[in-house]
């Protein structure tokens, strides 16, 4: 009799150890990944997604999809991956809107990104660009900021929607340089560059990449970049912070998220994973390319990568009063 029961405990034992996070982080995956990014097919998040993605199925030995949810700025994918299971299965491919600046300006958000998220890599930072039309005569970022001191309002900016990032990014410039200029809000950068072109419009701030070929051709004057560094294709253009205003600083960026509650091990599986991406030479190209600024780091580093975005950009958003 009482090896039966010794048996019978060992034997619960076993079961409650097999129940724990740690023994689902020993048997991950269990099946294929999705990597949910929430917007459109061919977008920036979506192209940089898919080639993690495929870097992530090699080094975990499964298959990783991805999944478009796009919709509500990025907030429809967001809030289905806060509500999966924390299994790992399910990650979240973010952009800075539902990872962090959406939580500024959406009255309803279904989800908290600070609390409903594992943090796990920083992968890139896209900085924004600040484009001039044919008819600006001011050909630096130095220049821009002079005219408008000597003329508040007279010129206008476009930006690719209300609460972008390029939106705020312009109301950051004009508290920072203490300056006045127009707002336009267009869907998207394809009608900024339009007007750009025909005059309807001086300047924009936005993600650099549609942008790239038309300043490479002449016909668009990039005047800064807002990144810590510049981009090798443009070697001649200046970051913000080299032109009058020191730490400045404003990057669409990418990150891996998961639900809250996911397992220690899991998550750092996948931050190796991620880390090991960024130095592959299939990331080097493609950032290039798409003038993004590899990242990398732990989750912690994430994590305060976050709150102090989110701290950044509170008071420019409560001073604009963007609210959806």
């Amino acid at each position: 009799m009482p090896v039966v029961r010794f048996v019978s405990l060992a034997l619960l034992a076993g079961i409650a150890w097999a129940s724990t996070p740690q023994a689902h982080a020993q048997t991950w995956p269990t099946r294929e990944v999705k990597f949910v990014v929430p917007f459109a097919s061919g977008t920036t998040s979506d192209i940089l997604a898919r080639a993690v993605a495929e870097h992530v199925a090699a080094a975990i030995g499964k298959p990783v999809v991805v999944d478009n949810q796009g919709g509500a700025g990025g907030n429809l994918g967001a809030g289905s991956v806060a509500r999966a299971a924390p299994d790992g299965q399910t990650i979240l491919f973010a952009t800075t809107g539902p990872a962090a600046t959406n939580k500024l300006m959406y009255k309803s958000l279904p989800f908290d990104p600070q609390r409903d998220f594992e943090p796990i890599v920083l992968i890139g930072k896209a900085p924004v660009i600040v484009v001039a039309g044919p008819k600006v005569e001011a050909k630096t970022l130095t220049e821009l900021t002079a005219v408008l001191k000597a003329n508040p309002g007279k010129l206008n900016a476009g930006y690719p929607g209300n609460g972008t990032l390029g939106h705020i990014t312009g109301e950051l410039y004009q508290q920072r340089a203490q300056v006045q200029i127009g707002t336009i809000q267009y869907r998207g950068s394809a009608a900024i560059i339009t007007d750009l072109l025909g005059g309807h419009i001086d300047v924009a701030m936005d993600s650099m990449a549609p942008y790239v070929s038309n300043v490479q051709e002449g016909k668009l004057r990039a005047l800064a970049i807002a990144g810590t560094s510049r981009w090798p294709l443009l070697p001649d253009v200046p970051t913000v912070a080299e032109s009058g205003l020191p730490g400045f600083e404003a990057s669409v960026w990418y990150a891996m998220l998961a639900p809250a509650g996911t397992p220690a091990d899991i998550v750092a599986k996948l931050n190796a994973a991620g880390n090991a991406f960024l130095k592959s030479d299939k990331a080097k190209d493609l950032f290039e390319k798409l003038g993004v600024q590899a990242a990398g780091g732990t989750p912690a580093d994430l994590k305060a990568f976050v709150a102090a975005e989110i701290d950044k950009w509170g008071p420019i958003v409560k001073s604009a009063n963007i609210s959806f």
